[in-house]
């Protein structure tokens, strides 16, 4: 699959990431905040057990080979889910993902530089801090009330 096919379905990601706050923040209207983000993994599990039937290659039996760190993902997920259904009936839809964009730009940049987790990193450099201050700049207009 060619780079500019992974971009447009991380452009299609970003638009699913849009929609979901949203979805949960109305079901937690309904039942609640923890029950919503709950629900949200619940299905979200469902899914995912039918895509491993259907597609899977991997091998949920190494999983003990795992380290404590690597599990850390559903936890962090969590948090996120449930912090987006707090906060998008607050700030509303736009400002909670200028934020969330804003921050991923930023710790994205740290983690290449340091080359975290293994991934191979890349060095800041003059055009990647300005694109992430005006990202920045871009997502306290939306924020200003």
């Amino acid at each position: 699959m060619s780079n500019l096919a992974l971009f447009l379905l991380m452009m299609c990601g970003g638009a699913i990431l849009a929609l979901q706050p949203s979805i949960n923040a109305r079901l937690a209207q309904k039942i609640g905040v923890v029950e919503s983000s709950f629900v949200s993994f619940a299905v979200g599990t469902i899914a995912l057990a039918v895509a491993i039937s259907l597609f899977g290659r991997g091998s949920l039996r190494a999983l003990p080979n795992a380290s404590w760190w690597e599990l850390t993902g559903g936890l962090l997920g969590a948090i996120f889910v449930t912090l987006t259904i707090v906060v998008v009936p607050r700030l509303g839809t736009a400002a909670t993902m200028a934020a969330i964009i804003a921050a991923q730009l930023t710790t994205g940049l740290v983690m290449d530089q340091l080359g975290l987790f293994g991934f191979r990193g890349a060095p800041l450099d003059g055009r990647r801090i300005a694109g992430t201050v005006i990202l920045m700049a871009g997502a306290a207009l939306i924020y200003r009330r």
